[in-house]
């Protein structure tokens, strides 16, 4: 049996430990694991795995928080044979279920912490770090085989060399038929990328990779793999921190970090908190998954030295497609896209399907997905034949990207030629937020958009009709979407129309559809309190709201975990308290969230009481001086706007 020119990633990652077995292949939560732990552990559960019938083709669910034990379960699971299908725990349980339902898994690995979350499941649960495993077999392999361990050889009488059309994994995007679906991407496609991205952007051991996005995402594939297939560290970031920018810089910095990836959103909110200048050990920068601007770039690398790298790419092309290193090319607009990565073919092509300067991008070569599971009509239609490829059953993914070729050769991305938009890095497809909408009692007729309010300020908005004699709360209905749809997915805001506005040819006219006024509470009452006017000026600027009252709820004027971040930068600069981002969480009123600063700051005083208590009046009166100085209000200079 062969693979093509380059080994399927888990047998890179075996060569790799058995050349630096010492080293330390993940940190998290300060903890170190080196390569042969890691892969002693790998060897375990896919033994496990094995045994519990996983083979080729087997999908295997994986919902775990972010840990060593994830790593070795993605492992676990390629070695076993069978593909992971990564279930993010911080999604709503009716999205997981679904998932899982859609994804017909038959074992699903996950975290004891995480069992209750999943007890509808039907299947066999695998507990990681709840039950020992049994020691894995040694692995049959020849004397003398080479570093790319190209041979075949077996766990538990599993063969782990699959052909390169073997699934690898499956990750869900989000569906314009109103639920996500799964994009099946093969061995072949996935070690054909990382074998350029190992040429491109080499990793040497002294190499630590952060970690951070959210396996759900295919952006963060090349995250756990790259650092662990030339033998550097992966450094694991805490469960939620890619949520909290300023956190993340701070975090940046204290790993040591060498490669960071962010999408432009967040990089630009990193920027603002500030810490990211701190990062000195940072060589490489990642920007991908929305149009990168060239001052955000040059902002970048003027903060932190690091090398910026512009990528693209669908999750239908495994990972990344396209690639740009920034050098200050372009002083305005944003930075292209590039050119195709080794492996990929793109063609831009107009209506008629022929060479163009300016139309769709199409994408085919070694990285193309196989498809979507279990949805033919879908694949079909994104996937289609490669007239230019000279071989029999090639593909090409329509990207739906609208796009240019630059003098020079390189690709200036332009927008979409349908609906689909990105929030925060995020794919949003509004035919989904729209279908859930739909679900909800009383509601006729639904649409969604997504509006710019600002430089990386990108909102999804949603409109609803109610049926006759409905009555339609539009806070009601955005809890509700929050109940089902996974946070990037919930609408900044929801409107309540009488009737949507339609174009002559009946279509829905969404360029009509009215900007919304952020509803607040039912009934405004204005903030009565010193730090309720304070905190309502904060929520004001960052929310872009005219005005905020005491009973006003964060999230229901638009807010979500990004801005919230901005709402703790503010509150610790100008008010002096340090607030935690799972405060608004817990405390998203106005009311409430001023209540927990006063308290705060009356246990701040108090502490101060205490520690004055039994000085002399010189130790006092400078203490005191000090603590005023570190609680001024000072004006917001480092503060960027929203």
């Amino acid at each position: 049996m062969t693979a093509g020119p380059h080994p399927p990633v888990h047998l890179a990652f075996a060569a790799q430990a058995r050349r630096t077995p010492d080293a330390v292949a993940v940190e998290a939560g300060g903890t170190p694991v080196s390569y042969a732990e890691l892969d002693a552990r790998a060897d375990a559960l896919a033994a496990r795995l094995a045994a519990l019938g996983v083979v080729p083709e087997t999908r295997v669910g994986v919902c775990m928080e972010r840990s060593a034990e994830m790593v070795a379960a993605l492992l676990a699971v390629l070695r076993a044979g069978g593909a992971y299908v990564p279930l993010d725990p911080a999604y709503p349980a009716e999205r997981l279920a679904y998932m899982l339902a859609d994804s017909a898994v038959p074992v699903l690995l996950t975290q004891e912490r995480l069992r209750g979350r999943l007890s509808e499941f039907g299947g066999e649960i695998v507990a990681v770090d709840g039950t020992p495993l049994p020691p894995a077999p040694s692995p049959a392999r020849g004397e003398g085989e080479n570093d790319d361990v190209r041979g075949e050889f077996a766990v538990a009488g599993c063969s782990l060399f699959p052909v390169p059309c073997s699934l690898a994994y499956v990750i869900y995007t989000s569906g314009s038929t109103g639920r996500p679906k799964g994009v099946m991407v093969p061995h072949g496609a996935l070690a054909s990328h990382m074998a350029w991205m190992g040429r491109e952007f080499p990793l040497a051991a002294g190499d630590r990779v952060l970690q951070k996005t959210p396996f759900s995402f295919d952006a963060s594939v090349w995250e756990f793999w790259a650092p662990l297939l030339a033998g550097a560290t992966l450094v694991m970031a805490p469960p939620g921190a890619e949520r909290d920018p300023a956190g993340l810089a701070r975090l940046a910095a204290r790993e040591r970090a060498t490669v960071l990836q962010a999408v432009p959103t967040l990089l630009r909110a990193m920027l603002e908190a500030g810490g990211l200048e701190e990062c000195r050990s940072l060589r490489r920068l990642f920007c991908g998954g929305e149009a990168l601007p060239a001052e955000l770039a040059g902002r970048a690398r003027a903060a932190t030295g690091a090398e910026v790298v512009n990528l693209y790419g669908p999750t239908e092309t495994c990972i990344q497609a396209t690639s740009h290193r920034h050098g200050g090319d372009a002083a305005g607009g944003t930075v292209p896209i590039g050119r195709a990565v080794d492996g990929v073919r793109a063609h831009v092509l107009d209506d008629a399907g022929e060479a163009a300067a300016e139309g769709e991008l199409y994408l085919g070569g070694a990285q193309v997905a196989r498809g979507y599971l279990g949805r033919p009509e879908a694949t079909a239609a994104g996937f289609v034949p490669d007239p230019f490829a000279g071989e029999a059953g090639a593909r090409l993914y329509r990207t739906g990207d609208r796009v240019r070729v630059l003098p020079g050769g390189a690709l200036e991305w332009l927008g979409r030629l349908d609906g689909q938009a990105k929030v925060r890095g995020f794919r949003v497809e509004p035919g989904e937020v729209e279908a859930a909408l739909l679900r909800c009692p009383g509601v006729r007729e639904a649409a969604a958009v997504v509006r710019l309010y600002g430089p990386g300020d990108a909102r999804l908005v949603a409109y609803a009709v109610p049926r006759e004699g409905a009555a339609l709360a539009a806070a009601a209905l955005r809890r509700a979407l929050a109940a089902s749809l996974p946070e990037h997915l919930v609408p900044s805001a929801v409107v309540v129309l009488e009737r949507l506005p339609l174009t002559p040819g009946g279509k829905t006219d969404r360029a009509a559809l009215p900007a919304p006024a952020l509803a607040g509470a039912a009934e405004y009452v204005a903030p009565r309190t010193a730090t309720e006017e304070r905190l309502a000026e904060i929520w004001r600027e960052v929310l872009r709201a005219e005005r905020v009252g005491a009973g006003d709820n964060f999230f229901d004027l638009g807010g979500h975990s990004l801005l919230a971040t901005q709402v703790a930068s503010r509150v610790r600069v100008r008010m002096g308290v340090e607030v935690a981002i799972q405060q608004l969480f817990d405390t998203p009123t106005l009311a409430a969230m001023a209540a927990f600063l006063d308290a705060a700051e009356e246990a701040r005083v108090a502490a101060l009481l205490a520690e004055i208590e039994g000085l002399s009046d010189e130790e006092a009166g400078a203490l005191f001086l000090a603590e005023s100085a570190r609680h001024a209000d000072p004006a917001p200079q480092r503060e960027g706007r929203p």
